[in-house]
């Protein structure tokens, strides 16, 4: 997830994603809050997304898959799964947020069929105002 998020480190306001430890994701995952995918390619890890699930929808973060691996359609691969994984569970829809900031990553989940639903500027972690979307996906059983 650090060298995927790396980019981002000199934006105007950089990730917070930067800024969290092994052992802050490893918290998060042993305690419930969230479940973590991992995307392998010949044995090698190379794309992780973290998600969540509330009684009707699953909430995903911080996909990631590092400079050298992207082109071959991983993050949509993982994001597949995870719808499969959301039907399979009960999910009516599927949701993230996204910076405004980045619309190469909104254009991507608009590839796949999710829609813009909401804006909103979020404080995030490090304590900056940050404009994002709300950007979800109506899922069929």
């Amino acid at each position: 997830m650090l060298e995927a998020f790396e980019e981002y480190r000199y934006l105007e306001i950089p990730s917070s994603a930067l800024n969290e430890s092994e052992t802050s994701i490893e918290n998060s995952f042993m305690n419930g809050a969230e479940k973590i995918l991992l995307c392998f390619l010949n044995g090698t890890p190379v794309g992780t997304l973290r998600f969540s699930t509330k009684l009707q929808s699953l909430y995903f973060s911080r996909v990631s898959v590092p400079p050298y691996a992207r082109g071959k359609g991983l993050a949509k691969a993982m994001l597949l799964w995870l719808e499969n994984y959301a039907i399979k569970d009960g999910k009516t829809k599927i949701e993230c947020r996204v910076r405004m900031s980045l619309p190469k990553n909104i254009r991507l989940y608009e590839s796949i069929g999710y829609k813009l639903h909401k804006e909103e500027t979020v404080t995030n972690p490090n304590g900056f105002q940050v404009k994002t979307v709300i950007m979800e996906k109506l899922l069929i059983k």
